[in-house]
């Protein structure tokens, strides 16, 4: 199979600069990456794609190798490349290519805000699941959070450090907290495995946390949930994650939303519906029923001749909308109720009613009449 243009994959001219190189691969690695992307296998078989053309191209040997070349040049027994080596050049992790552009952050948030973007030794962040019902989604509610996290330790005051004891300089990383790895195609700049990250080194660290500066305990929270939530909905709850080692900033709390079945209303986005059942007297004759709306009821003019499957749109009458911008409706569809059991005044009543339209065995409405005459000729 015939190898995809590293160019076109990019979106940029074969004589692009490597400024618009870098900011093709941005914007398409932004577009594709997994993240934005879950469960989609095109998506993140295009971001392999634009990854490897990415390393390729913005690496000047490489460029002028694949420019004479192409694909051909990095297969193994290919031409010779940098430094005399030939092929069987495989490439690196596109997570490790995406992760040196941004510095390994994450540049993608949700909707209540994105997740911790902080220093190396931040704080983790922490999920919590919580389960309401239609009633609590739609007027909004506040919830108290108990769970477990790491804290700061009481005994350093977060420090990781015993008292009097002193802080050095990281021989393995010089105070700068990362160290650079080659794996002799280009550099990548990696955590300090020594000092984690912060560039120095206890003396003597905490016994009570090992000099983390923190240790896991109890935790709570009061969260305000707005009204409109869905299932699946994140709020995020800053700096309630877990805290930071040795001080550093704690990571958030996301909050994610589970919306309970409900007995009578079915959720579709900001709308709900609802079955109503509607006596027959009352479909043929025209009347008013009672309709169940989240809070109360509201009264329903039925117009005579109403068809069972028929179904009526009540304004406003739905879910808030999360964002603040009116109510969805409530949608409800007349089930006519064909009585099970009837008293024999009732049974002859209907029996006149049904002499006087002289009932057969085939639809009563002209439109079928015709339709079922056409079918069975």
């Amino acid at each position: 199979m015939k190898e995809e243009d590293y160019y076109t994959l990019l979106g940029v001219a074969k004589g692009a600069s490597a400024e618009e190189i870098k900011k093709a691969y941005r914007k398409k690695a932004m577009e594709f990456h997994p993240d934005r992307n879950p469960g989609n296998k095109a998506a993140e078989e295009k971001f392999k794609k634009i990854s490897r053309a990415y390393e390729v191209l913005s690496d000047e040997q490489k460029r002028k190798l694949y420019d004479t070349h192409g694909e051909a040049a990095f297969e193994q027994g290919g031409p010779a490349g940098p430094g005399g080596q030939r092929g069987g050049f495989r490439g690196a992790d596109p997570m490790d290519i995406f992760n040196q552009m941004f510095g390994g952050g994450n540049p993608f948030g949700d909707m209540f805000g994105g997740g911790n973007q902080g220093q190396e030794t931040g704080g983790e962040d922490l999920r919590f699941d919580i389960k309401l019902t239609l009633e609590e989604a739609a007027t909004g509610v506040s919830k108290k959070i108990n769970y477990r996290k790491h804290v700061s330790c009481d005994k350093c005051s977060g420090s990781g450090a015993e008292a009097g004891s002193k802080k050095s300089r990281c021989s393995t990383c010089g105070g700068q907290g990362h160290v650079v790895r080659s794996n002799g195609l280009f550099a990548m700049r990696q955590v300090c495995p020594s000092c984690g990250g912060e560039g120095e080194k206890i003396d003597k660290p905490c016994r009570a946390c090992a000099g983390e500066g923190r240790v896991v305990g109890d935790a709570s929270v009061d969260i305000k949930i707005p009204p409109g939530v869905d299932t699946g909905t994140r709020l995020r709850s800053s700096a309630n994650g877990s805290a930071g080692r040795r001080g550093n900033p704690a990571g958030d709390l996301y909050i994610v939303i589970t919306v309970l079945d409900h007995e009578l209303f079915e959720r579709d986005g900001d709308d709900l519906a609802c079955a109503v059942p509607v006596k027959f007297s009352i479909a043929a004759l025209g009347g008013s029923i009672d309709v169940p709306k989240l809070k109360g009821k509201t009264i329903l003019k039925i117009p005579a001749g109403t068809q069972g499957g028929t179904t009526f749109r009540l304004k406003g009458e739905g879910m808030p909308n999360l964002r603040g911008s009116g109510a969805g409706d409530l949608l409800v569809r007349v089930d006519i109720d064909v009585p099970k059991k009837m008293t024999d005044a009732q049974r002859a009543a209907l029996k006149a009613y049904s002499d006087a339209c002289g009932d057969v065995e085939t639809p009563v409405s002209d439109s079928w009449k015709q339709k079922f005459k056409k079918f069975f000729g």
